[in-house]
């Protein structure tokens, strides 16, 4: 494995196994993971909220089981927000989605299997370009695995957002009555999606920033002010760990832009 890139704010978090464990309800609001068993897997989460992507990624997959969702998170937040060579993003992203897929056949019940694939297929997706994604059949897969998330983890929040996103995308790439007849994407629905996500996961700035991006790909400039609020909202949140702060600092850049 090439060396990844450093988280850009090392050293400012710093938990342990006992942290995590206290804290982990309000850290995994978003993608509704149980609380590991395994002290290994749980030391390979304690890399990831300190923002060891690398690290953590290489024990998760050591651990094997349990353990190669803490891998597909670590490696789908770096890939996103850190990797500077679209290749090498893309790349890591297909490596997610092919892991999650063989994590989803062996364990079916396993709603974050299935989110992690639709997560990393769909960040792959808009890397190539939703439009040629959808051409190659990859818009039906996303839609699947996220609709499945949802049905085995009905408060798996982060799905919510991820699935609202996919019905916005289809319909800003190839508009409101292709994107319902062939993909089953419609405008409300979309909407609905992420109002229920910042329900379930309300501090999330993650969930403002997508819907934000959401209301103005369905709405255009007429949503523009609404959206900027979110964006000011995310930028405000308090960061508990490495990935939300990569988050708040995405929204922070967006709006100096």
């Amino acid at each position: 494995m090439a060396k990844w890139t450093a988280f850009p704010h090392a050293g400012d978090y710093e938990f342990d196994a006992a942290s995590v464990k206290k804290n982990w309800a309000r850290l995994h609001a978003g993608d509704s993971e149980p609380l590991p068993p395994d002290a290994r897997v749980l030391a390979a989460w304690v890399l990831f909220h300190n923002g060891e992507f690398q690290k953590a990624a290489e024990a998760g997959l050591k651990v094997g089981g349990a353990g190669v969702t803490v891998a597909n998170k670590a490696t789908c937040i770096y890939a996103n927000y850190l990797e500077k060579k679209e290749k090498t993003k893309l790349d890591l992203f297909m490596e997610v989605a092919g892991r999650a897929e063989a994590q989803a056949v062996a364990e079916p019940k396993n709603a974050n299997a299935w989110y992690w694939q639709a997560y990393a297929l769909g960040r792959y997706s808009q890397g190539i370009s939703v439009a040629k994604a959808l051409a190659q059949g990859l818009g039906g897969k996303v839609k699947a695995a996220l609709e499945q998330t949802i049905k085995l983890q009905p408060k798996h929040a982060d799905a919510h957002i991820a699935l609202g996103s996919f019905h916005a995308e289809v319909i800003d790439k190839v508009g409101a009555l292709i994107g319902g007849m062939t993909y089953g994407a419609k405008k409300d629905t979309g909407l609905k999606l992420f109002q229920e996500a910042l329900k379930l996961n309300p501090g999330s700035a993650i969930a403002m920033i997508e819907y934000a991006n959401g209301m103005v790909m369905l709405d255009g400039d007429k949503k523009m002010k609404e959206a900027t609020k979110l964006y000011e909202q995310a930028a405000a949140s308090k960061p508990l760990d490495a990935m939300e702060r990569l988050d708040v600092e995405m929204a922070k850049a967006e709006l100096e832009d």
